[in-house]
């Protein structure tokens, strides 16, 4: 449970002062811990970052085709980087979780951060609107070095996949759920990738089936990056 003084000091980490102090409250609350949870917020946050960091891109990135940019934000908003905004934040320390969740690691798990940090970006602009959450948002990003060049690295594995096969006019990759684990909230999926025409069969886990096939796709781009230039 957060200390007396956090909440304060976090607005103070976030540069944004609460009107309403209780939707900060909020935004960290995870479902398992009350029927009051962020789970809205998150919805809401999720959208405002999204366009808060697209204009961001507009302006930076200005010799970018509309293409790039979608890659280039779409690496910025994903899990990772905002788990890591969320760790900075010193966020795990004020999450509100339920008892089980808590014992199985949550003040640790990506999606439960990331998603965290979504809630108080739309927390943020219900309280003081649109212009204080995209400051948020700037200044969560103001280290991160925006160039032309990080929208080839924004290419998510399955793309760079699908194009270094189309490139050798062979056929697309074939993906399967070849397992599941754990509970239905919170299971992982074991997917394999198949390049038929080379017989090679990769796989990989993740949270969801689109990040259990992101992860055999990039399993499968090592293995072929000897056996196709």
């Amino acid at each position: 449970m957060p200390e007396p003084d956090s909440l304060p000091a976090l607005q103070g980490r976030l540069q944004h002062q609460f009107s309403n102090p209780r939707l900060l409250a909020r935004a960290l609350t995870h479902r398992s811990f009350s029927a009051e949870h962020n789970e809205r917020l998150e919805f809401l946050g999720d959208s405002v970052l999204n366009l808060a960091v697209a204009s961001l891109l507009y302006e930076s990135l200005q010799s970018l085709p509309e293409g790039d940019l979608s890659k280039v934000r779409a690496s910025l908003v994903k899990q990772e980087p905002l788990h890591q905004l969320a760790l900075g934040l010193g966020l795990p320390q004020l999450l509100k979780l339920g008892e089980g969740e808590a014992k199985s690691g949550g003040y640790k798990r990506p999606s439960i951060l990331a998603d965290a940090l979504e809630a108080i970006i739309g927390a943020v602009y219900l309280d003081a609107g649109y212009a204080a959450a995209e400051a948020l948002v700037r200044r969560l990003f103001q280290d991160v070095e925006l160039k032309p060049s990080i929208a080839i690295a924004a290419k998510d594995a399955k793309t760079e996949l699908q194009e270094l096969l189309q490139g050798h006019k062979m056929h697309l990759p074939v993906y399967r759920v070849v397992g599941t684990l754990g509970a239905a909230h919170k299971q992982t999926f074991d997917v394999e990738c198949e390049v038929g025409e080379l017989g090679l069969v990769e796989r990989g886990i993740g949270a969801s089936r689109r990040a259990g096939e992101q992860a055999a796709a990039a399993a499968m781009l090592l293995a072929l990056k000897s056996r196709l230039k």
